[in-house]
């Protein structure tokens, strides 16, 4: 019999109702809220508005992303993010990306998930950066265990550097996308440190001062 009192009238906004980690949760471990699965071949984003999940694009090709896609709640791509990439004088402003893999096939969007920090790959479309963490499902009986993207079979990798460089594709128009510099776990945890900082200056206000 469910016992607990303590509960939300209302849905919390992915992006800014939730917290980047768990209760008690060492450093590697996040919350994740997930836009996309491995089987879609439409992109599907959250409304920044409303909190919904919403229609972006249909894919003009058949690729569909290799892990779980979505993002990391209450981090924001800004300033201190632009800083850990050389290449990249400002970032996308938007939440930061997670990619999660999973050795069970999970169907559904519009989910909440914890998952272990591996490493990342530093994207820039189009002098952006807009980095995509790499990360395994926490408990995974397959690759629970991982601890660096080093771990992951290399292929793991090379497909979502592909799916990255690929996505945007549209008939006559050129991709200035890189996705070349994949990078571990010690380097993934201090992005997301500035990805929490840049929404901290940016967004803190809505929580009172507390990241709550």
């Amino acid at each position: 019999m469910y016992s607990n009192r303590e509960f939300n009238r209302w849905r919390r906004h992915p992006w800014h109702g939730l917290k980047a980690r768990p209760e008690g949760a060492p450093e590697d471990i996040v919350k994740c809220y997930i836009e996309m699965t491995p089987a879609d071949v439409v992109k599907y984003e959250i409304d920044k508005t409303s909190g919904f999940l919403m229609v972006d694009r249909p894919q003009r090709t058949t690729s569909s992303p290799p892990a779980l896609y979505g993002f990391i709640p209450q981090t924001y791509c800004a300033e201190e993010v632009a800083k850990r990439c050389p290449h990249a004088d400002v970032a996308d402003g938007d939440p930061l990306d997670i990619c999660v893999y999973s050795e069970r096939h999970i169907t559904r969007a519009d989910i909440l998930l914890n998952a272990r920090v591996v490493g990342g790959i530093q994207m820039i479309d189009e002098g952006e950066a807009d980095d995509k963490i790499v990360a395994v499902l926490e408990g995974d009986n397959i690759w629970g265990d991982v601890q660096d993207i080093a771990d992951l079979p290399k292929i793991k990798t090379e497909r979502l550097q592909h799916y990255f460089s690929t996505y945007k594709m549209v008939p006559g128009k050129e991709l200035d996308i890189k996705v070349d510099f994949v990078y571990g776990r010690e380097e993934a945890l201090k992005v997301i440190a500035a990805a929490m900082l840049d929404y901290e200056n940016n967004f803190g206000h809505l929580h009172g001062g507390e990241n709550d």
